[in-house]
């Protein structure tokens, strides 16, 4: 189960870090990935990094500098840390979760970003 947390109304500029907590897995062998969805549109890829001590990270090229994805294995945690946010930033920002041994994925539930002045 993938627990999303951190929803929030941020101003333009502002900052907001959400997270996603996983249970009943052994999260370190499994990859973790944040998307984004807003009504009528495809979900977008956001970030995504690897499983164990010094993953690999990637992101989508418009989102670079702005947005940082980290993971606590401790605390089966991935985080999103999100900096100088906009309107356009406003989505249901979702988690995702690969086994990187079965390939079983799974989808968490989403959290909602509104950015707004």
């Amino acid at each position: 189960q993938l627990q999303a947390s951190g929803r929030g109304l941020v101003q333009p500029g502002g900052s907001l870090r959400i997270s996603c907590a996983a249970s009943g897995v052994m999260f370190s062998i499994y990859s973790m990935a944040w998307y984004r969805q807003t009504p009528g549109t495809p979900r977008e890829f956001v970030a995504s990094i690897g499983s164990g001590p010094g993953s690999t990270t990637h992101y989508t090229e418009s989102l670079k500098g702005r947005f940082t994805i980290s993971r606590d294995d401790a605390k089966s945690t991935v985080f999103l840390q999100m900096i100088e946010l906009k309107p356009e930033d406003t989505a249901v920002y979702v988690c995702y979760a690969k086994n990187v041994l079965n390939r079983r994925s799974y989808w968490g539930q989403g959290t909602q970003v509104t950015v707004s002045s």
